[in-house]
């Protein structure tokens, strides 16, 4: 006979999410402002109820073990599908959402978020906004783990559907003295090979991503994108970077251009995701249009 209601419940399954992405019981019970006690015994009555065992211990940490990797793999759409339904309950409850989470790549020009956030807090005005800076995949991971509602991201993550923003042209750049400009002549990628290459270090720990040209051998990354500017500023390095970004190092001649035959320069698209399209609060699709609209008058 089938019985009526499950065993187990999304929030043991909630609690053994968070045990894994923590490491441990006590990460775990800390992370969610709970008793040790009180996670240890939903995992307990979880592994109970379902007759397997979930969790082993690898070294100082807790890992899933085999049977565990499948089942919680399978009850993540649950979870998230609860937390969003939650959401959307305090969203009606209260009209415009209280707070909006948003990511931004890094190659978002911050006088358009500047723009765009002065737009929205006109628009709503008892709404926080939270902004997540993120570099290629972390805008992925930001939306796959909830944490956000919108992103601007560099590649729509597979499972969402976005829309084109606007497109960011990044030119081959380094500082007036660099030993490349010396060459006096065109230049070849073949050029830039024993010179080091300067990169944004890619802000996701899952599945990082490299994106571009990355022939040089030896290549400096950096997490900060005004580090990375300056870095190629102080003659260190070459790199592609935004145009907005060296638009006063080349006016002021500080950067200069490289004159490659080809390459010289490339365009990134830049898409706007909703983390959950068909339930969207006001305040996100408020956010969303502020971002359009501040593009679009560009």
């Amino acid at each position: 006979m089938n019985e009526l209601f499950p065993r187990s419940s999304l929030e043991q399954w909630r609690v053994l999410m968070a045990i894994v992405e923590h490491g441990g019981y006590a990460q775990a019970a800390e992370a969610m402002h709970r008793s040790q006690s009180s996670v240890s015994y939903a995992v307990a009555r979880l592994q109970e109820s379902l007759g397997v065992t979930l969790l082993e211990p690898e070294g100082r940490r807790m890992k899933l073990t085999a049977v565990g990797e499948a089942l919680l793999r399978d009850a993540r759409p649950l979870i998230d599908a609860a937390l969003r339904l939650e959401g959307r309950a305090r969203a009606l409850d209260q009209g415009w959402e209280p707070e909006v989470t948003l990511a931004v790549d890094a190659l978002f020009p911050t006088r358009l978020l500047l723009k765009t956030l002065s737009e929205f807090a006109g628009t709503c005005t008892q709404t926080r906004v939270q902004v997540h800076e993120v570099v290629r995949s972390g805008a992925d991971e930001a939306l796959y783990g909830g944490k956000v509602e919108l992103a601007v991201v560099r590649r729509v993550p597979q499972g969402f559907i976005g829309d084109w923003l606007m497109d960011v042209e990044l030119v081959a750049v380094a500082a007036a003295e660099h030993p490349l400009f010396q060459l006096s002549r065109e230049l070849n990628l073949s050029d830039l090979v024993m010179h080091n290459q300067v990169l944004l270090r890619d802000s996701g720990e899952r599945h990082p991503r490299d994106d571009g040209w990355l022939g040089a051998e030896r290549r400096w990354t950096f997490g900060n994108p005004q580090t990375m500017l300056e870095v190629v500023e102080a003659g260190l390095g070459f790199a592609w970077l935004p145009i907005e970004w060296v638009a006063v190092g080349l006016a002021e001649g500080r950067l200069q251009k490289l004159p490659l035959k080809c390459g010289q320069s490339r365009k990134e698209a830049l898409s706007l995701v909703y983390a959950d399209s068909e339930h969207t609060g006001p305040a996100v699709k408020a956010l969303a249009n502020c971002l359009r609209s501040v593009v679009a008058a560009e």
